[in-house]
């Protein structure tokens, strides 16, 4: 019997039940709607010759790098306590192509879905600096804790500015985002981002990773269709994320869909040191699987012991099969 024509039937009575580990898969090809998916061995390309479970791949022009800005964030900088950082945020309404050949009407702090990733100490001063190039209204609000006169919910004009002093606190992972109303529409559009904000002497050296899960509602029925890391559906299926193998990884993980379901982020192959929201140095547990709401965030820390291909997935298989499946590639 040639092995391309083993059935499920056939495995089954072999021995191999479940879904084949990676050293596996490199053996034996999987099936998907009636193909078979091969393994690759380039680990900056195609995990297979095939989509897997979904039909959404990042647009044709974007190569490996594309989100680098938007994955990989500046690193810790120690400083004494209570710096001041400058931050120079502006909207632009402008489209993007989230897929090949889907291109959304997003609006974007500068230009970008999600928006720029930014990092402090705890305790600095952030003199936030915004600009509204749009049409319409917009602001930018942070999560944390903060002078309440400085929170951001006002409305900016259509070619107006503000400004704002935020004091970055308390440490760990916090979303900004436009509060101007309908809110569910500006960050249905694109209109958040990430920041980091350090505890005192900084966390222990990792392999650093941003992941947001964005969704877009494409048809405007109200309800998302598309998902994607970092604003892109399919980027890191077909592009996996390259850490050493054993070297610590802390994925910074927010959850930023406007009008679907919570998300739960599930790492395959390995658990992970879950600290939610990051304000804590202690891990609350450990796990492979975290559930969160919209706007909320945790630290995963985890080691990959061993070279292969590790899948990362919302367990809401809708979300997975619409865009949001990636990998992580230990080499």
């Amino acid at each position: 019997m040639a092995i391309d024509k083993l059935t499920r039937r056939d495995l089954l009575r072999l021995g191999v039940v479940g879904g084949l580990g990676l050293a596996a898969g490199a053996l034996i090809p999987r099936r998907h709607g009636g193909g078979v998916l091969k393994a690759r061995a380039d680990d900056h390309g195609p995990v297979h010759d095939e989509l897997y479970g979904h039909g959404y791949e990042p647009p044709v022009s974007m190569g490996p790098q594309a989100l680098d800005a938007l994955v990989f964030p500046p690193p810790y900088a120690a400083g004494p306590v209570g710096q001041t950082r400058a931050v120079d945020l502006w909207v632009a309404e402008q489209p993007i192509e989230i897929a090949k050949g889907v291109v959304f009407p997003a609006w974007t702090f500068n230009g970008t879905v999600p928006g720029p990733i930014l990092r402090a100490n705890a305790g600095d001063n952030l003199e936030v600096s915004f600009r509204n190039l749009g049409s319409r209204a917009h602001n930018v609000h942070f999560h944390g804790s903060h002078d309440v006169t400085e929170d951001g919910w006002e409305p900016v004009p259509a070619g107006g500015s503000a400004s704002y002093r935020i004091r970055a606190e308390p440490f760990g992972v916090h979303p900004y985002h436009c509060h101007a109303p309908p809110v569910s529409m500006h960050m249905g559009r694109g209109l958040f981002g990430t920041l980091i904000v350090d505890p005192p002497g900084g966390r222990p050296p990792a392999r650093e990773v941003v992941l947001v899960l964005t969704g877009f509602d494409v048809d405007g029925d109200g309800s998302e269709e598309i998902f994607g890391w970092n604003g892109v559906a399919g980027f890191f299926e077909r592009y996996p994320i390259r850490v050493p193998v054993g070297e610590l990884v802390r994925v910074y993980l927010l959850n930023m869909t406007s009008t679907d379901f919570p998300l739960s982020f599930h790492l395959h192959a390995q658990s992970f040191a879950l600290f939610r929201t990051g304000t804590r140095l202690v891990p609350d547990e450990e796990t492979d699987t975290v559930t969160l709401g919209p706007t909320e965030r945790a630290i995963l820390e985890f080691r990959l012991p061993i070279r292969g291909r590790y899948m990362f997935q919302p367990h809401q298989h809708t979300m997975a099969e619409h865009g949001a499946m990636g990998w992580f590639a230990a080499v």
